[in-house]
């Protein structure tokens, strides 16, 4: 493999000291530039009728219900007994400035025993020319922002990295007629914030580092020493051509840089991912189709046995996924309820959703996801997501058996997947937002 170390000697990103002081200057200036644009609009408009603030000071209380398959007879888990089980999901907090062609969001997030930040970027809209973002901005892949998925679960393309992923670098996008078009250049992925994980504490999955090593039948040794890749460096573009009234027709291509810790004398790699999608609507169904395929070029001797699977994290943990897949999703969705005779009931959209990831290596098999659900809008500030999800390959929904002393055999995951055991769960999600 071509050695890329020269590309990082001058580029220490993945140490822990680093990403925070990186965090914590973004979130500062993200405060405290909107503050001093306040003040300044304040002191010059004196004489004048008071304005409207360009900051917006917002957040969101969500709660979870979840009832499925979880635990056994052995081991129950309060999610598969009697009528389930519910807590607290998140709390966020959010600000959003708009100040003439200036705008910027903020946003950080709270868990249960972990946070994070999710977006900090400042903005300036060049009018014709498009617009700019810099900071932890989403990279730009998929048919939309969240893949083709508007359900609670997302669709398999999130688990991979491949939707609605906060990256650290800057993004343009510009619009010409029919024609949308989005580049996007990162330096690294969002930094780690705080939570139990070496380097997982974090919303969109990347590509981390973890601390454990498996052998070569899998299984694991938990706190090993640190080791695994780390992204940097890395290129987005996505086009989307609109065809009147036909289908919104798009491409989207990632390339980027890995960077290793403690992988034999290999101390480098690169991941890329293609992916073609549509948007179709007829009548009142919306239709979003994707399919994508993507890859991790990275040692064959790895900590954790095989170069066919690379740590990947979020949510304050980290599991090997599969390093290369094809992953075709569906996502039809109905808006033509008319919910005006009910009025605590602003909007209710149903929908179905299917994806899968299809692994190169004969022996790993298929996860497949398949949620049925619908999204409402209730008194016009309450959110609920009503989702049934089955899956043989998603650690999101059930846990019946898996066994995490095995990265080949024990998990329902988009890894190896070696158990294929299918797996359901029901998930009420509500949400106040303000």
């Amino acid at each position: 493999m071509y050695n890329h170390t020269r590309y990082f000697q001058h580029f220490n990103f993945n140490g822990w000291r680093y990403q925070y002081l990186l965090g914590c200057v973004i979130a500062l200036l993200l405060i405290f530039t909107p503050l001093a644009i306040s003040d300044t609009t304040e002191e010059a408009n004196e004489a004048e009728e008071v304005k409207k603030s360009p900051i917006k000071i917002g957040g969101a209380l969500r709660v979870n219900y979840v009832y499925g398959s979880y635990g056994n007879e052995e081991n129950p888990h309060p999610r598969g007994e009697d009528i389930g089980d519910a807590d607290l999901e998140i709390f966020r907090l959010n600000a959003d400035l708009d100040y003439q062609n200036i705008m910027g969001r903020i946003e950080y997030r709270w868990y249960d025993s972990y946070s994070m930040i999710h977006t900090a970027w400042l903005g300036y809209n060049l009018e014709d020319l498009g617009t700019v973002k810099i900071g932890i901005v989403r990279a730009p892949f998929g048919p939309t922002a969240y893949g083709v998925s508007t359900s609670w679960f997302f669709d398999q393309h999130f688990y991979v990295g491949l939707a609605d992923d906060p990256d650290v670098g800057i993004t343009w996008n510009g619009t010409f007629d029919k024609l949308s078009l989005d580049l996007g250049f990162f330096l690294m992925s969002e930094p780690q914030t705080f939570g139990g994980s070496l380097n997982s504490s974090r919303y969109g999955y990347d590509v981390v580092t973890w601390e454990e090593h498996a052998d070569a039948e899998g299984n694991v040794e938990w706190g090993a020493e640190e080791n695994g890749y780390d992204e940097q460096l890395q290129f987005n573009l996505r086009t989307i051509y609109s065809l009147a009234d036909v289908a919104d027709v798009g491409v989207s291509l990632q390339y980027g840089m890995l960077k290793a810790t403690n992988v034999g004398d290999d101390e480098s790699g690169s991941h890329y991912a293609l992916s073609a999608h549509m948007k179709n609507t007829v009548a009142d169904f919306t239709l979003y189709s994707q399919f994508s395929y993507y890859a991790h070029n990275i040692a064959e001797e790895t900590p954790w046995g095989t170069g066919d699977l690379i740590p990947m994290g979020a949510y304050d943990f980290a599991w090997p996924i599969a390093s290369e897949g094809l992953i075709p999703a569906l996502s039809l969705r109905y808006g033509g309820i008319n919910t005006e005779s009910i009025s605590w009931i602003d909007s209710v959209t149903p929908y179905v959703e299917w994806s899968t990831i299809l692994k190169t290596v004969e022996d790993y098999n298929a996860s497949t996801l398949v949620t049925v659900g619908a999204s409402w809008t209730i008194l016009s500030s309450l959110y609920l997501y009503s989702d049934v999800g089955i899956t043989d390959g998603n650690f999101f929904v059930g846990n019946t058996d898996d066994n995490y002393n095995n990265i080949l055999t024990g998990v329902n995951h988009v890894g190896a997947n070696g158990n294929n055991i299918w797996h359901w769960r029901v998930n009420f999600n509500f949400g106040y937002y303000f």
